[in-house]
Formats: C-alpha cells, sequence, structure tokens
C-alpha cells in the first residue's frame, strides 16, 4: 500500500524559502521515478521537479536556478528546497510517484 505524505509548506514573502518534505511507505524512493507537481489556482496542474530512476533530475523551467529536489534514501524521503520565491510559485504541492499513479495528499505554498 503506497502512501505519500508532504509537508513543509507555509506562507511565506517574495524571495524566501521554503523546504517540502515527502515521505513515503510501501515503496522505495531509490528505485522510483518521483516528483513535485503544482496546482496553482486557476492553472493546470504542473510538473515542478522529479528524479528519474537512475537518479536524473528535471526541473520546469521556472524552477531551474531556484529549486533542488533530494532524496533521503535512508528515510524513504524526498526533499524540494525552494529558494528565491515568487508569487507565482503559490499552489498547493504534491509528491508524487508510479508514474502518476500515487499522490499524497498536498501542502500548500503561498507566496505574498
Amino acid at each position: 500500500h503506497v502512501q505519500l505524505v508532504e509537508s513543509g509548506g507555509g506562507s511565506v514573502q517574495a524571495g524566501g524559502s521554503l523546504r517540502l518534505s515527502c515521505t513515503g511507505s510501501g515503496f522505495n524512493f531509490e528505485e522510483s521515478a518521483v516528483g513535485w507537481y503544482r496546482q496553482a489556482p486557476g492553472k493546470e496542474c504542473e510538473l515542478v521537479s522529479a528524479i528519474s530512476r537512475d537518479g536524473s533530475p528535471y526541473y520546469s523551467d521556472s524552477a531551474k536556478g531556484r529549486f533542488t529536489i533530494s532524496l533521503a534514501n535512508a528515510k524513504n524521503a524526498m526533499y524540494l528546497e525552494m529558494n528565491s520565491l515568487k508569487p507565482e510559485d503559490t499552489g498547493l504541492y504534491f509528491c508524487v510517484t508510479g508514474n502518476g499513479a500515487y499522490w499524497g495528499q498536498g501542502t500548500q505554498v503561498t507566496v505574498s
């Protein structure tokens, strides 16, 4: 039974930083492709960052240079370090795996 739980969201001012965490059970982060999606108000859900099974990171154009994705295999966890946050980064961030089959409940990020 795959479960994903996100945390670390919050409200920050533009230019601030947040670190999102995702802990998982029922699967192994190290052996899976995992990623972060964002659902912004009035917009389609978009892939912000991901790590493939071979460890290669992916960043959307808006995330490049500001966000860093990482894994903590011993904790079966994934993180998204977000710096220089902008109002357009606002949204509900989801941890996703299983080629989109499994989603966490999301953690809200609000940048003002």
